[in-house]
């Protein structure tokens, strides 16, 4: 069981790695004026999205399995389930994003860039809490 919360660990370090750098991308994305700039903004986020993307899979596995294979229980855990899967439909919006930028589709200001890429901050303090405190 050790082994595997440290894999467990060690993939969600990766995951929040790329959702902490792709949003950073699209601030930068957002404001470049030049077209080499542009270009190469638009395959940083391509090959970052498509790299953290099974390592996300990877966190759900491992989650499932320490969750079901050790039966974890209390209303902390299903309090970062739920944080758990807004952060997957952030990283599924996140790949929106990236298809919009390669398309040139962007209508938002790097301001709201910065705004967004503090959500799984905030996600990773909470979950951070709830599972070291477990406070309910």
């Amino acid at each position: 069981m050790l082994w595997l919360k440290a894999f467990h660990i060690v993939v969600v370090i990766s995951w929040f790695a790329g959702l902490f750098y792709l949003p950073r991308i699209f601030v930068n994305h957002a404001m470049a004026t030049e077209s080499a700039e542009i270009a190469r903004l638009k395959l940083m986020e391509h090959k970052l999205y498509r790299f953290v993307t099974p390592i996300s899979w990877m966190v759900l596995a491992s989650g499932l399995w320490l969750w079901f294979g050790f039966g974890f229980s209390g209303g902390w855990l299903y309090t970062k389930v739920a944080l758990v899967l807004f952060l997957f439909a952030y990283h599924g919006y996140c790949g929106k994003l990236v298809k919009m930028f390669a398309a040139d589709l962007n209508t938002r200001s790097h301001i709201f860039y910065r705004w967004f890429n503090e959500i799984p901050v905030l996600i990773l303090i909470a979950v951070v809490i709830l599972v070291t405190v477990k406070p309910f």
